[in-house]
């Protein structure tokens, strides 16, 4: 089983559940909460995604009809990858969620769960891994809502799109680190979805000239690709 969401947003999320009613209703409510989201139902798929994919968190079943999910935290982990788990499981013995927790899972939640907490909970997770406390942060004059997905420039609205939201976004949270074309290109956009180079080198004009005046700068690294930053380097 795999779905492919069809809206291209920001941040990128596998969903692993062999339950495919619920996984369907998870992976339509995260994409309507402004995920770009990937669902697998077993465990082969899951480590095939995440060997040839880049995600922002995993939301995890442990039943899965191939192997424990466990296993997926373990491979992880093993190699070295620091991305949230959200273990989502029927397991409810405290046991389980030792072991769950002391393998290296983010979070560990009993089924079932509301679609509103899950989001919730994906939002902590990938705000603490991203070392950000809270839902906004503030680059020079420009502050950005990441839950209201909308960004500010001296307390005044910026007119941007879907694309130049996530691009916009996806360069903040990673502030003062490199970012390449083909990360933005696998955040903004889920398996079935297409996006060029060129098209991000054109998402990234734009967003340039909407935040000019901020202090916020987006420099082109040459060959390696872009980083968000003030001019004197602070934030």
């Amino acid at each position: 089983m795999r779905v492919l969401a069809d809206v291209k947003l920001t941040m990128r999320i596998l969903v692993v559940e062999d339950d495919e009613t619920l996984g369907r209703a998870m992976a339509q409510s995260l994409t309507h909460g402004g995920y770009a989201t990937d669902l697998v139902g077993n465990v082969a798929d899951a480590l095939h995604a995440l060997s040839v994919e880049n995600f922002d968190a995993i939301v995890l079943d442990l039943g899965l009809p191939d192997r424990d999910g466990y296993e997926v935290v373990r491979n992880l982990r093993r190699r070295g990858l620091s991305l949230p788990v959200l273990i989502l499981t029927a397991r409810d013995a405290v046991e389980d969620r030792v072991q769950g927790l002391d393998l290296g899972a983010d979070d560990y939640v009993v089924k079932p769960i509301a679609m509103a907490e899950l989001q919730a909970r994906l939002r902590a997770l990938i705000r603490r891994s991203s070392g950000a406390s809270s839902p906004s942060c503030r680059i020079g004059l420009l502050e950005l809502d990441t839950l209201g997905k909308r960004a500010y420039l001296e307390g005044q609205p910026l007119d941007l799109s879907a694309r130049e939201w996530g691009v916009l976004e996806y360069l903040a949270t990673h502030s003062r680190r490199i970012v390449s074309k083909e990360q933005l290109i696998q955040a903004l956009t889920a398996w079935d979805q297409e996006l060029s180079a060129n098209a991000i080198e054109a998402y990234v004009h734009r967003v340039r000239g909407k935040i000019e005046g901020s202090g916020a700068i987006i420099r082109t690294v040459r060959g390696l690709g872009y980083m968000l930053e003030e001019p004197d380097g602070t934030r």
